[in-house]
């Protein structure tokens, strides 16, 4: 029953209230023959009269009076409550699951991430290292990090760093102790670090390419790891040669702590991208999350 007659109902209050079909009528948009019928059909649903009209005036009835002191007191609480539920609407708050690499995490999500968890309290993150190309949605994360290149069909994609350039880098020690490679075909002969990644199906063949022609080469070396950290830390020991990301190993080429070769072998290509389903009504703290990451060049 209630279904069938709570829109009556917030008519008969705005009547009630106004004590005038016209000024009701204009305050919830309707016309004043409509309003005129909804009470009628509302009054011979109870079997009760709620308004004793007259030419002049509108007044309520002691049923009538009865209801709208119920109404009233419930729908100023409603009302509350979805003012405070806008409220939540607008302000930055909740959960963000994100999916991504950890060289992606390290490098270029938590720089920007580390001031939107300092401003906003009420904001959580969890961010999952993977590899795999996971399905977000069947996973039930907000969004994940991938080169540009391997975003899902279907998905927004937004840009959130620079085009990449993989590099070939190593210690200035190594290098001159063992030479550098000319070719990457050099590579055969040195000790490279190599990674396992479930998204290639095994080892990570390095991809190479110079005017227009593509190489891949399947790298001999002692160490096999499946993230990208273990191998900064022992290409800086000195263990031997590891394929980077140039964003990574920036601060370490800036410092001389590595060195890079084959940089004419090593081509820019689309850097990391955001990707997510389509959000009609995002929330406020994932629109934040959006704007922190967003590539501005």
């Amino acid at each position: 029953m209630l279904r069938e007659n709570i829109t009556d109902l917030i008519a008969f209050a705005a009547v009630a209230r106004e004590r005038s079909f016209t000024r009701a009528a204009g305050q919830i948009g309707v016309s004043q023959s409509a309003l005129s019928h909804t009470i009628r059909a509302l009054e011979e649903r109870l079997g009760l009269r709620l308004l004793t009209r007259t030419t002049r005036s509108v007044s309520t009835t002691p049923a009538g009076e009865r209801l709208l002191k119920t109404l009233a007191l419930n729908l100023e609480q409603i009302e509350a409550e979805l003012r405070r539920l806008s409220e939540m609407r607008d302000t930055p708050a909740g959960t963000i699951r994100l999916t991504a690499p950890d060289f992606a995490v390290e490098g270029l999500l938590w720089p920007k991430l580390m001031p939107v968890i300092q401003a906003y309290p009420d904001v959580n993150l969890e961010i999952i290292v993977d590899y795999n190309l996971t399905d977000i949605a069947s996973e039930r994360f907000d969004a994940g990090v991938r080169y540009g290149g391997r975003v899902s069909e279907g998905m927004i994609a937004q840009r959130i760093g620079p085009d990449v350039r993989l590099l070939c880098v190593a210690t200035p020690a190594y290098w001159q102790a063992h030479g550098r490679p000319e070719t990457p075909q050099d590579l055969m002969d040195h000790n490279c670090i190599n990674v396992r990644l479930p998204s290639h199906g095994g080892l990570y063949a390095w991809e190479f390419e110079k005017d227009g022609r593509e190489l891949r080469v399947h790298t001999p070396g002692q160490l096999v790891f499946n993230a990208i950290g273990p191998m900064v830390a022992a290409t800086l020991d000195g263990i031997g040669v590891s394929f980077m990301p140039d964003f990574y190993v920036a601060d370490h080429l800036t410092s001389g702590r590595l060195e890079a070769v084959l940089g004419s072998w090593s081509q820019p290509f689309d850097g990391l991208h955001l990707f997510y389903p389509s959000r009609r009504h995002a929330s406020p703290a994932f629109k934040l999350l959006i704007e922190a990451l967003r590539y501005r060049g």
